[in-house]
């Protein structure tokens, strides 16, 4: 998707959504939800305002319109967003005003309200105070709304997903010996930027013994001819929604050892793709790879979660955990990425985002699984 692809999707998607919200709200027996800034208000509406002090919030009534209250100075950030084109009342306010008191306008302090997860303290509390019944969590509400993707949204993390693909078929440009993993995250970087992405949202170049740290991102340290090097690369497309892939890399033939234990990793993250279909549980995923790791003495060595939901978050539900009884759905987008990470030594991970079909998992990302072996110098 290139650079000057529209920042969202067309308004009918965001009146689709909000007519849903409002069933979900009156549902769910609440008076009206009220969503903060972050990706759920621009899941909404578009709308990529990010406000702290002063209230910025949509208020969707579960017998009503939904109405937007902002401060004055606030009111151009809207301009780029659906709200103009869905009609929707904006609730303006000047510093000095109550914007709490504004927002409830119409609603009364017996409301029964739930808010948006994200929304800060700063304003939750303001809301508790103004109404009787205790304030909830809108999770419940927003995560059924956004786990499952529209025909949009689909084809926007289709759209991440080929972009940082080409970033991934580009790495032997910059991945090899002799360099820091910070000059070579700075070239991957510009190259995220220059296949499609709107931002780089994190760059991790683990070489050697830091690839066994599943988080860490980079640093000066020199990699090397021996090394095993993780890359996990992604970030946002025009509309917002996310890439997140990795691969791993290395420079000449692995050692057997290496070579065994990436193979096993190999059938373990394809074995949790094929378990990945409609009406499973997102916990049986996670142990269709995790019983190939366990077979082969690895499983000690997987230390995070098979994988997480994926859209306007980098993370977002559903999560591919243990203990997660989730039943999975057509619409659903994840990912799968078992690694082994022997501490000191090495580390792998093998990442693509998949779509829930019909019929089953389908990959976003069609780069090689392998253990890529680059030209070393």
């Amino acid at each position: 998707m290139a650079h000057g692809a529209p920042a969202r999707f067309d308004t009918s998607v965001y009146a689709a959504r909000l007519a849903r919200a409002t069933q979900l709200t009156a549902a769910a027996g609440l008076d009206a939800l009220v969503v903060g800034t972050g990706p759920d208000l621009r899941y909404l509406t578009g709308v990529r305002a990010d406000t702290f002090e002063r209230l910025t919030a949509l208020l969707i009534p579960a017998d009503g319109a939904p109405y937007l209250v902002t401060a004055r100075l606030e009111l151009a950030s809207l301009r780029d967003s659906a709200v103009p084109e869905l009609g929707i009342e904006i609730r303006d306010w000047v510093d000095g005003d109550d914007p709490y008191a504004l927002a409830l306008t119409g609603l009364g302090p017996q409301a029964r309200l739930a808010v948006s997860d994200a929304l800060p303290a700063l304003h939750l509390i303001p809301f508790a105070e103004r109404v009787s019944p205790p304030v909830g969590l809108a999770t419940d509400v927003l995560r059924e709304l956004r786990m499952i993707k529209d025909e949009a949204e689909l084809a926007a993390l289709r759209a991440a997903g080929a972009a940082i693909d080409r970033v991934h078929a580009r790495m032997g440009e910059w991945l090899r010996p002799g360099r820091t993993e910070a000059a070579v995250a700075a070239d991957i970087t510009a190259a995220i930027l220059a296949e499609g992405h709107t931002e780089a949202a994190f760059v991790i170049v683990g070489s050697g013994p830091n690839g066994a740290d599943p988080h860490h991102e980079q640093s000066n340290r020199v990699i090397l001819q021996e090394d095993i090097v993780v890359i996990d690369i992604g970030g946002p497309v025009g509309v917002g929604y996310n890439s997140d892939c990795t691969r791993t890399y290395c420079f000449a033939e692995p050692a057997p050892e290496i070579a065994e234990a990436y193979a096993v990793l190999e059938r373990a993250q394809a074995a949790s793709v094929a378990a990945a279909r409609p009406g499973v549980t997102a916990e049986s995923v996670d142990a269709a790879g995790r019983a190939v790791l366990a077979e082969a003495g690895l499983a000690d060595y997987f230390i995070h979660r098979t994988g997480h939901g994926i859209g306007l978050s980098v993370h977002e539900e559903p999560y591919i955990v243990a203990g997660n009884t989730d039943v999975l759905r057509a619409g659903m987008a994840f990912s799968v990425e078992p690694g082994v990470y022997l501490p000191g030594r090495w580390g792998a991970r093998i990442e693509d985002i998949v779509i829930l079909t019909d019929d089953g998992a389908e990959p976003v990302n069609s780069r090689p699984h392998g253990l890529t072996v680059l030209a070393g110098r």
